[in-house]
């Protein structure tokens, strides 16, 4: 099908299925919505775009690149109506069927983008694409951040992708993935979520720390690790 984002119209239609659905997980997904042209508008008519299963982040944001890049879209992360329609595109990857036969279902951000500087990120398409786009010359640097389904983003990228300076900087992102995914079994290391010492959220609390202090975008993410107390030494060792 054509590339197409939803108008004003459509956006409504696809917030009240969301919403009816929380209270109905039996509703089927409104893809009729995708190619009504009372409640869309083609973007693209060159590129043919099929609903498929997004098995990562990774593969997500990878594959969202390349339509974006394909399509020309100048400021794609502005795109209500683009990335509300893809989120319906690919509603089986973000909002799955468990086994008891129900959607897993939050809220409605995760598949309608909103602008707001405290709420972009929670978009679960918009999210892995920006990581990617700003990881392009080595996307496996940001694996922490994209290991996971495209339905559960993790501890890790909630802590730190809605702010944009640190989920752009390589450093940082580096020092990510080396402390808290493990290579071998292609999982994030125990002890890495909660509120424990090295975990996560004391990582991102002593980042906020240290950027009064340091110019944290021009530092390696060696340089990085030479700056975290003791509390995150099992975390070093199990990546050395």
């Amino acid at each position: 099908m054509n590339i197409r984002r939803f108008n004003d119209k459509g956006l409504a239609a696809f917030r009240n299925y969301l919403d009816e659905v929380k209270s109905d997980p039996t509703l089927s997904v409104p893809t009729n919505l995708l190619e009504d042209d009372e409640c869309t508008e083609i973007i693209s008519s060159k590129v043919e775009l099929s609903a498929r299963l997004l098995p990562t982040r990774m593969e997500a944001g990878t594959f969202l690149l390349e339509i974006v890049e394909k399509i020309g879209l100048t400021t794609p992360e502005k795109d209500v109506g683009f990335w509300s329609w893809m989120a319906l595109v690919f509603f089986e990857s973000l909002c799955p069927v468990d086994r008891a036969g129900k959607r897993k279902m939050g809220d409605k951000s995760r598949c309608i983008l909103e602008l707001r500087h405290d709420r972009f990120y929670r978009h679960l398409l918009l999210g892995p694409f920006l990581i990617v786009r700003a990881h392009k010359d080595n996307p496996d640097r940001a694996v922490v951040l994209l290991s996971n389904p495209p339905s559960t983003p993790g501890d890790i990228s909630e802590q730190f992708s809605s702010r944009l300076e640190q989920i752009t900087n390589k450093g940082l992102v580096e020092l990510l993935s080396r402390l808290y995914f493990d290579p071998i079994h292609k999982t994030i290391r125990r002890g890495a979520a909660g509120k424990g010492g090295g975990s996560v959220r004391r990582l991102s609390m002593l980042i906020n720390q240290l950027d009064l202090t340091y110019y944290l975008y021009g530092m390696t993410g060696e340089a990085l690790a030479q700056l975290l107390p003791k509390e995150f030494d099992k975390f070093r060792k199990a990546a050395d």
